[in-house]
């Protein structure tokens, strides 16, 4: 044999030896968004939080990237977490409002939609969501499992996720009794059991790629905390207080309504262990990946679906909830839209950074398309901010952001280039009130600017009639009712 064959020959085996397909990209991560309810701009410890210990979020935040201008998709619950999946803002999105069904559920959004949940799906991962729904009930086209998870467990409704003793949650499509529970009496802590399977999901499938959608229900009212360690030492810090007292039907028992809230002796104490309740199960999720060996590939988000409540007896000016900002839930001024945004991904997002890049929940499905090289659905809202989250300079921005509220006489809003137009009483236009803020030096929205800036005025208008289209269930003005 000739000294170049037997080259030739060495050259071929060595490639033999490799993997048939050499691996070039890297391993998608796995991905746990968490979503507080009702949680304020200001109830955690790295944005100023004086009363309320959030550790863990906190390690989050110095361990990832903080957004400072990142905004839900509505002030409420279901039309924001529609924004959240569909990639559509308010004047687009399907589901709206919160349109409630009876006996239990909401308005169900199609299936027809290629949603946040179904891009994870098509790249071949395990998906789950743990919490509150309220986007569709079961056997419906909103079902959860119609909308791209694998496994649900939680509140399919979210007027029963008022309540933390309800008689039963939904396991996909089975019904689960806790144990104790009547609506009279008692025992099981429902979003303890929640937390339970949500660990156990990340148990399940460390092996494969999962996307885990954590809804939590706190500290969404009623105001309910066990009587453990972290209530006591918020029950020992705060003092005797002032109770609150709910109204008929409040209260578990034969007459209670399940829309309603409980009474609290201890309000301020019980909202704060439902916030520093919150931050133990952010605790337990990255523990639990630290166990697996699973942390440097996921990436974390941690936010909230709109501002701060005052519902159940929720004290939000002691706990100063809303922080710098104006309004709480339901308000389309920055305290009921402008929430915290931490995103935690080793390796990939720089530890301890901010952006000012100003994203909203609409830009999540294309952000997640692009890092798992899915393709995004044509004519959604949203952009990528993958660029912003891996600290590059070349991000593309939005010309605006725009949002409508269908309660409280209809409410509009618009977002560009720092200047912010709301209106209000938009269902009947005699009523109508129109403000104009520049954020920029008033990001507490103190100073309407609308009078001396009558072309600005007319600017933001044109963008709002053109930032949506109606909808037959949706009705934002008194002539598009049927």
């Amino acid at each position: 044999m000739s000294m170049r064959l037997l080259i030739i020959l060495m050259v071929i085996g060595s490639f033999s030896c490799q993997s048939p397909v050499e691996e070039t990209r890297e391993t998608p991560p796995n991905v746990i968004f968490i979503l507080a309810d009702d949680l304020g701009y200001g109830d955690l410890g790295f944005l100023g939080q004086q009363y309320i210990e959030t550790p863990n979020i906190d390690r989050l935040a110095a361990e990832g990237m903080v957004f400072l201008n990142h905004y839900s998709g509505s002030p409420v619950c279901a039309p924001s977490r529609s924004t959240l999946l569909t990639g559509l803002h308010t004047g687009h999105t399907p589901v709206r409002g919160n349109y409630e069904v009876q006996p239990e559920g909401q308005y169900p959004m199609p299936d027809t939609l290629l949603t946040l949940s179904k891009v994870f799906q098509q790249a071949g991962y395990a998906t789950g969501a743990f919490g509150k729904w309220g986007l569709g009930f079961i056997g419906t086209s909103g079902d959860p499992i119609n909308q791209g998870f694998d496994q649900f467990f939680g509140y399919n409704c979210q007027r029963y996720a008022h309540r933390y003793y309800p008689a039963y949650l939904w396991e996909n499509q089975s019904q689960v009794n806790l144990p104790g529970n009547d609506w009279t009496n008692k025992f099981t802590y429902a979003p303890d059991l929640i937390q339970e399977k949500t660990v156990e999901f990340i148990e399940k499938n460390a092996k494969n790629p999962f996307f885990l959608f954590m809804p939590i229900v706190m500290p969404h009212a009623e105001l309910a905390a066990l009587e453990d360690e972290i209530f006591q030492k918020y029950r020992a810090k705060f003092g005797d207080e002032t109770p609150h007292q709910a109204p008929p039907g409040g209260d578990y028992g034969p007459e209670m309504k399940i829309p309603g809230y409980q009474s609290n002796p201890y309000p301020r104490a019980t909202f704060a262990a439902m916030v520093e309740r919150i931050d133990r199960y952010v605790g337990e999720v990255v523990g639990k990946l630290e166990e697996l060996g699973l942390s440097e590939n996921t990436l974390i988000v941690f936010t909230s679906d709109n501002g701060a409540h005052f519902e159940g007896g929720a004290d939000y000016d002691f706990f100063d909830s809303n922080g710098p900002f104006r309004g709480l839930k339901r308000d389309l001024y920055e305290g009921g839209i402008h929430v915290p945004l931490v995103v935690k991904w080793p390796a990939k997002v720089k530890a301890g950074s901010q952006s000012d890049h100003v994203s909203a929940f609409w830009d999540w499905l294309p952000t997640f398309a692009e890092i798992l090289g899915q393709k995004s659905p044509d004519g959604i809202d949203g952009i990528s901010f993958l660029p912003a989250l891996l600290g590059e300079s070349e991000q593309a921005k939005h010309d605006h952001l725009y949002w409508e509220f269908h309660e409280l006489g209809g409410r509009q809003a618009v977002l560009k280039d720092g200047w912010k137009l709301v209106k209000y009483q938009v269902k009947d236009s005699t009523q109508t009130t129109i403000e104009l803020f520049n954020l920029a030096d008033d990001p507490q929205e103190n100073k309407d600017l609308a009078a001396q800036n009558p072309e600005k005025v007319e600017e933001l208008e044109r963008i709002i009639k053109d930032s949506r289209f109606k909808n037959p269930v949706f009705n934002l003005f008194l002539d598009e009712k049927n």
